[in-house]
């Protein structure tokens, strides 16, 4: 049976990139049996097609350049089964936070829909607010 449960997993592997937590859940949606869904995990940790520090930091940089802020960041890689501790050390290495949130204003053009947009996305106030003033001052600085 673990053969089985290992052409489970790479096939979901094949997909995309999955944290350990993931396929675990996979294999037991698919009612591969414990014992069997854990002789598959080792074998592939071993290979190194299953590393959860490497799919949470390529995680963590996708959804960055998606546009999200740390809280979201962490969040979702959580929701992934990725701990706690790993998920801010993914986001530690992002370009800082109120870097990508003054990129999207610029991008987007600052106002109150911007703001909006950046707040759901779970960018901190001061990364929203500095990013916000930071645009004003280089038009103040442009029109003066």
């Amino acid at each position: 049976m673990e053969r089985s449960a290992l052409d489970v997993a790479t096939r979901s592997l094949a997909r995309r990139d999955r944290s350990e937590t993931d396929l675990r859940r996979i294999l037991a949606r698919k009612g591969v049996a414990d014992d069997d869904a854990e002789a598959a995990l080792e074998t592939l940790r071993a290979s190194g097609a299953v590393d959860d520090r490497r799919f949470a930091f390529a995680a963590a940089q996708t959804l960055a350049r998606k546009g999200f802020g740390d809280r979201a960041v962490v969040f979702r890689l959580g929701r992934e089964g990725i701990g706690r501790e790993l998920a801010e050390e993914a986001v530690a290495a992002l370009e800082p936070e109120a870097d990508r949130a003054a990129t999207a204003v610029a991008r987007r053009g600052p106002g109150e829909r911007t703001m909006r947009w950046l707040t759901a996305r779970c960018f901190s106030r001061d990364s929203i607010e500095h990013a916000m003033a930071a645009i004003a001052e280089e038009e103040a600085w442009e029109l003066g």
